[in-house]
This record gives structure tokens, sequence and C-alpha cells, in this order.
């Protein structure tokens, strides 16, 4: 398979994600060999501030491959917000279709058509006070089970020192240190084998999401939580 050309907006993005990137942060990243040089890719990572897209640029970017994004398609309407959106070819999310597949179609052909694809599936920044996952929504198991592309985890852990949404403080300076974790494919064989349900999304969201909690875990040298934070009151 021929390798991805970025085009010229790719281009953009990383002459000031690279220079901005290193302004604020050093940079770590560990297991970056473990990213297919070319093909269908899943991504899932987790999602603690809103520079994260930002660094997991620069991340998929320095392993040779162009970084597909998932936002909601309202963002194509923006004046050019949309263009660059385009441009750079990145995934819009069909958020209140009634059909849970068709939300998700651009995603799906991306990967058919060979692109990396790396997706949130907390579907915002975490709302847990600590860092830790949320619950996840569950269109990352459709992706994961419909297609024969390698899922990869991954971690990352240090941007929220930088900007934290919540708290509203952006600290720059000094520079922190951002790490990024990348874990081995995960085998969904067996779950792939059983019939699609409610229940079968569930638990491959989770198995996913636990492995990159487990992740999180190791970068930030302590003991993850049980289960995934939940800010629904009970």
């Amino acid at each position: 398979m021929a390798k991805e050309k970025g085009g010229f907006w790719v281009g953009f993005a990383a002459v000031v994600f690279y220079p901005a990137t290193a302004a604020m942060s050093r940079k770590r990243i560990e297991g970056g060999e473990r990213v297919p040089s070319s093909g269908g890719v899943l991504v899932v990572m987790n999602h603690v501030s809103h520079l994260d897209p930002v660094y997991d640029a620069v991340f998929v970017h320095k392993q040779g491959r162009v970084p597909h994004f998932l936002a909601k398609h309202g963002l194509w309407n923006v004046p050019v917000l949309g263009s660059v959106l385009r441009g750079a070819r990145q995934i819009p999310v069909y958020r209140g279709t009634a059909d849970a597949q068709q939300s998700l179609r651009a995603a799906h052909e991306a990967l058919e058509q060979g692109l990396l694809v790396i997706i949130y599936p907390e579907g915002t920044i975490t709302k847990d006070p600590d860092g830790w996952p949320m619950s996840s929504r569950t269109g990352v198991a459709r992706l994961a089970l419909e297609h024969d592309v390698p899922v990869l985890t991954a971690a990352r852990w240090g941007t929220r020192d930088v900007y934290d949404h919540y708290r509203r403080k952006f600290r720059p300076l000094p520079r922190k240190t951002v790490v990024t974790r990348v874990g081995g494919p995960v085998d969904l064989s067996t779950y792939r084998a059983r019939p699609q349900s409610l229940g079968l999304l569930r638990e491959v969201t989770d198995l996913l999401m636990g492995e990159v909690k487990g992740l999180l875990a190791e970068i930030r040298q302590e003991q993850a939580p049980d289960g995934f934070y939940s800010s629904r009151k009970v």
C-alpha cells in the first residue's frame, strides 16, 4: 500500500505544532515503533486536555503517518476551520443521527481506505479529578470489531499540566514533560467471532479503555483505580 501524503494543511500543521509543543514541553514517546508504517490503524487514547490532539498529531506524524481525528461534524461549517479540517482529511462524527452506525460512517470509510484513525472514546476531556479515564462510548468497539485492522491502545500524560481546562490554568513555563506510551495490538479475534450486541460493544469498549488505563498507570507509576469514572448522578 502506498504511503499516504499529508498535503498542504498537514504540512502547515506540522510547521506550527512541532515548535509549539517543543516550546511548552519535553516529549517522550515509548513504543512508537509499534505503529504500522501503512494500512488502516485504529489508535485508542485517553483525553485529559484540549491540547491532546496537538501532541498526538505530532506523535503520529513522527512515526511517518498522517493522523486523522474524529470531531463533531458541525465544525465543518465553521469558516476557515472547516476548510482546514477538510484539507487535512479529518473525520466528522454525525452526532444526533438515529443510527449509531451512521454517526461514525466517515470513520468506517477512513479505516477502509487504509488511514490511521485516532479516537478518544470518552468523547470529551475526562472529568475525573485525578485524570483517569471516564466511562466511554461504545463507538470505538464498533470501529474495532468491524474492520480487520490493527487496534492499538496508547496513553499520554502531561498535557493537563500545560493546560487544565476545568481549572482554567495555562502554564507553558517552566516546560513540562509529556509522555506517550503505545501498547501492542489488541487481539480482538474472539470478540469478532461473536454476534454483535450492546453487551459485546460495552465489553470491548471497557477492554480497550482498560488497556489505556493500564498504560497510563505505567506512565504515572501509580495504581489505577478500579472501573471508570462517571459523572452521572446515581
